[in-house]
C-alpha cells in the first residue's frame, strides 16, 4: 500500500463538479494525494461559473483542461468517486468507489453553483480527514474497508 493515495474525480464534461472537487482535493492535501479528473464526455474548456464560484474560496482551476476518462485513470486510483457519469466509469477489484449524487452546475448561474460547490468541499474535507488518517502503526491508511462499488460496466 503506498502511503500517497490517488483520488480520481468523474463527471460527465470534467468541467464543472469533478473540477471544484480536484481543486479542493489539491488545496486541502496538498502533494499528500494525487489528484485526478475526468469525462466522460469531456468538454473543451471549464465552466467558468465553477472558475468563478471556486475563485471565492481563494482556489483557481481556470487553467485546467477536462479531459477524457481513460481505464488506466481508474486503474491508477486508490478513490474514485463519480459524479453523474452512469456508468462510463469501469470497475476494477480493489477499489473504494463513491458516488455523490451532486446537481450539474452546466447552464446555471452562480448563486445556483455555490449551495454545489460547498457541498463538494464538505465531502472532499470529510475525504481528505478519511485518507490522511493516520493508522495504528503509524502509516497513513487511505483504503475503506470494502465498500461495494456503484453498478458500472467494463
Amino acid at each position: 500500500m503506498s502511503t500517497r493515495p490517488t483520488v480520481l474525480f468523474v463527471c460527465v464534461h470534467n468541467a464543472g463538479r469533478s473540477q471544484m472537487a480536484a481543486g479542493y482535493l489539491r488545496a486541502r492535501a496538498g502533494d499528500r494525494v494525487e489528484v485526478l479528473s475526468a469525462g466522460s464526455e469531456p468538454k473543451g474548456s471549464i465552466n467558468p461559473v465553477a472558475v468563478a464560484a471556486m475563485a471565492e474560496e481563494g482556489i483557481d482551476i481556470a487553467s485546467q483542461i477536462p479531459k477524457l476518462l481513460e481505464v488506466d485513470d481508474v486503474r491508477a486510483s486508490d478513490v474514485v468517486v463519480t459524479m453523474g457519469c452512469g456508468d462510463a466509469c469501469p470497475i476494477f477489484p480493489g477499489k473504494r468507489y463513491e458516488d455523490w449524487d451532486l446537481d450539474d452546475p452546466a447552464g446555471q448561474p452562480l448563486e445556483v453553483v455555490r449551495p454545489i460547490r460547498d457541498e463538494i468541499r464538505r465531502r472532499v474535507d470529510e475525504l481528505v480527514a478519511e485518507l490522511l488518517a493516520e493508522a495504528p502503526d503509524g502509516r497513513r491508511k487511505h483504503r475503506a474497508p470494502d465498500v461495494p462499488p456503484p453498478r458500472f460496466t467494463v
